[in-house]
């Protein structure tokens, strides 16, 4: 840095001097006159303006630099105040900046590419729930855990043959752990309501599935499409607290294709009053005589 600094200054010497001994030449040529008072004034003066531009010229640079470094601390302040009125905590967006910085400082190639991809991944995500829905390839399942752990009031969810294998897996267990400490912990009433096509799919085994989150606390009941009276829509989601609907979409073998959360208003409300007609329905089959539902 100090050589680069020694040379700047060497190269603007030398081409004020060149500048001084081309006007003093010309001067010379021009001014007949034996005394060579005049060439050397101007040969001086042209030479220190010279000097003078120059350092006008990287001063402007410098000042230029420092103004826009400036402009990227009052962004960036502006940023972390917005964060600290937020409610997501500042220290957790300083743990992700520093974590990163040092994966990239510390960690190889693969972690660093790692590294990378998830935090694309997370920046894609946060963008998309800022903009009110957020969606993934196939079962997230991380995102059914994590949104549970934050529920505070209500949970109502949808279980149809989409995700019916869903509940014999190790995740699924995670998940039903996370809702009875909700209801233990913070009150939160749970709902679930799982969906048939015909009562012969009414089987013992789903209704041993549905007692056993009837053991941890849920209010769980199943209801069977082909004796609604009414015809309402019939997908596999969850809304939780009225705020924001985690939806899973089947492919065309009906198996889990990719995941949707959907915070509009307009998509949650038409989500309440879906699951609110299912629900009257499985009450409604509950207490008919011809429905081989569960009791």
């Amino acid at each position: 840095m100090q050589n680069a600094g020694r040379s700047k200054v060497l190269l603007r010497v030398l081409v004020a001097g060149v500048v001084g001994a081309v006007t003093f030449l010309l001067s010379g040529l021009l001014n007949q006159q034996d005394d060579n008072l005049w060439e050397w004034t101007m040969s001086i003066v042209l030479g220190c303006a010279v000097l003078i531009v120059q350092y006008l010229v990287d001063f402007g640079e410098r000042f230029e630099k420092v103004d826009q470094g400036f402009a990227e601390i009052l962004a960036a302040t502006e940023l972390f105040s917005q964060v600290d009125g937020s409610v997501l905590r500042s220290e957790e967006v300083t743990r992700l900046v520093l974590g990163y910085t040092k994966v990239r400082e510390q960690g190889g190639d693969i972690m660093q590419a790692f590294a990378e991809k998830e935090l694309g991944r997370l920046a894609k995500m946060m963008e998309g729930l800022g903009s009110g829905s957020a969606d993934c390839p196939g079962e997230n399942h991380e995102w059914l855990i994590d949104i549970t752990d934050c529920v505070k009031m209500t949970l109502d969810a949808t279980s149809t043959s989409v995700d019916r294998e869903f509940w014999n897996s190790g995740p699924a267990e995670r998940y039903l752990a996370a809702q009875e400490k909700a209801i233990k912990r913070r009150g939160v009433e749970i709902r679930r309501l799982f969906i048939v096509r015909d009562p012969d799919e009414v089987t013992p085994e789903l209704r041993a599935l549905c007692d056993s989150h009837r053991r941890r606390g849920i209010d769980a009941r199943i209801a069977v499409r082909s004796l609604m009276e009414s015809s309402p829509r019939v997908s596999d989601f969850i809304v939780f607290d009225g705020e924001l609907c985690h939806e899973t979409k089947p492919d065309q073998e009906n198996n889990p294709d990719s995941t949707l959360l959907n915070a509009e208003p307009d998509h949650i409300e038409d989500h309440i009053t879906q699951f609110t007609e299912l629900w009257a329905e499985a009450e409604r089959q509950q207490t008919a005589p011809r429905v081989t539902s569960d009791t």
